[in-house]
């Protein structure tokens, strides 16, 4: 079963940016963030983290697993 985004932004919720997430997609590769912090709910209701410099736009629907180090 798919996560949706409000399931995924509850699991996220307690980045810092004091800790790393690896993420592994559906058909895709992992991806590390170091450093992540949620981004508040936007308009547009996407997940995003940040690592401070750049923002990462999650779709949900595809994430297989996350990891928070």
């Amino acid at each position: 079963m798919p996560m949706t985004p409000d399931q995924l932004r509850a699991a996220l919720g307690e980045l810092n940016g004091m800790r790393h997430v690896r993420m592994h997609f559906d058909h895709a590769d992992s991806c590390v963030i170091e450093r992540a912090l949620l981004v508040p709910v936007e308009a547009d209701h996407i997940v995003k983290l940040t690592d401070g410099t750049r923002e990462f736009l999650i779709d949900a629907e595809r994430v297989a697993w996350v990891e928070i180090g």
